[in-house]
């Protein structure tokens, strides 16, 4: 009986440690597995931002990876900033998640096969971008134009600023030549006098005022200019990770109201020298601009409105085939998990 009693109470502490031993196990496999998707980050693949913003200063102090942390997100920096039409591309092609452009150039990547959700927008900038000529030349009025070379790219905001300038001002389009270029290939070409002006927007407008001597004819403002900044996300990343979206949103909204409040603080992030540094003469322009400006936010319905009288100035103007709705092509933000401000 005492050997019987005794393994009986072996065989229950046996069992007692299995099944201590199991629950432990199935405890650790949980833990493992939680902490197991906090650290399978997923990665959004961004345009570098260079030397200025909001963003750029994210990279370098590590405050957007920390806000993405909080949805197990980071930053993968692909490529650089610069024209919308092949960030649309790449977007399309699954080489990037997230790009900004502006809703002109968004227009016309929508005429073609969209990969891509407008999900947020920054109303148009009304002093940065207009249509450039140099100090002392001749053309003193959107009038004067006639006959003459301005320099833009083709199907987006330097095209949309100079064909609003001639049509606020009874000028048939045709009255002016076009001569399409690259906006990061044509300050050259308007420096040498090969073309009597330059239709494009802050990125390269405020260099050319503060260095080289140009001045705007007319701005954003004065051509009545619907030209919104948008930005893009990739359908599949939208899709898949919708969390990601909704906090990279509130990044941009609440440091683009911290830039506008600060501009000069996030001017040369990286480097005060260089190609890509501002200089002294720079920042008082591009302060001015920053200042004027806003901060990304929802798309509402009225925004929506203006968006469709780009698409219908467009397929007026005969810059697209047809006229692109835009409705179907944007993601209502507030409404993701997280979203909103």
């Amino acid at each position: 009986m005492k050997n019987s009693r005794s393994a009986l109470l072996a065989t229950g502490a046996l069992l007692a440690t299995v099944s201590l031993a199991a629950c432990g196990s199935a405890a650790d496999g949980a833990k493992a597995s939680a902490d197991g998707a906090a650290g399978a980050e997923v990665e959004l693949r961004l345009p570098d931002p260079g030397n200025s913003g909001f963003l750029a200063l994210g990279k370098k102090d590590g405050t957007l990876d920390k806000a993405l942390a909080a949805v197990h997100a980071k930053v993968a920096w692909t490529g650089s900033a610069g024209p919308f039409a092949p960030a649309a591309q790449a977007l399309s092609a699954d080489q990037l998640d997230i790009a900004q452009g502006s809703i002109t150039s968004a227009v016309a990547a929508l005429g073609q096969k969209p990969g891509f959700k407008l999900f947020a927008q920054t109303t148009p900038d009304g002093v940065g971008e207009g249509i450039l000529v140099k100090n002392g030349s001749p053309i003193k009025s959107v009038q004067d134009l006639v006959g003459k070379k301005v320099a833009c790219s083709q199907g987006g905001t330097s095209e949309y600023l100079l064909l609003k300038a001639l049509e606020k001002n009874g000028i048939p389009a045709e009255k002016v030549e076009r001569v399409y270029l690259r906006a990061d290939q044509t300050a050259g070409v308007f420096n040498s006098g090969q073309v009597d002006a330059w239709a494009t927007w802050n990125t390269f407008s405020t260099p050319e005022i503060a260095n080289a001597g140009a001045h705007f004819l007319v701005n954003g403002k004065e051509v009545g200019s619907d030209n919104y900044a948008v930005w893009a996300v990739r359908n599949g990343f939208a899709d898949k990770y919708p969390a990601v979206v909704a906090a990279f949103y509130r990044y941009l909204h609440e440091n683009g109201l911290k830039e506008k409040a600060d501009p000069a603080a996030y001017l040369n992030v990286v480097t005060d020298s260089g190609p890509t540094a501002v200089t002294p003469a720079e920042k008082d322009v591009a302060v001015a601009v920053t200042r004027e400006g806003a901060t990304a936010d929802v798309i509402t319905e009225a925004d929506l409105v203006r968006f469709g009288t780009v698409a219908q100035f467009f397929a007026d103007q005969k810059v697209t085939k047809s006229l692109v709705d835009v409705k179907p092509y944007v993601l209502d933000v507030s409404k993701l998990p997280g979203g909103g401000q």
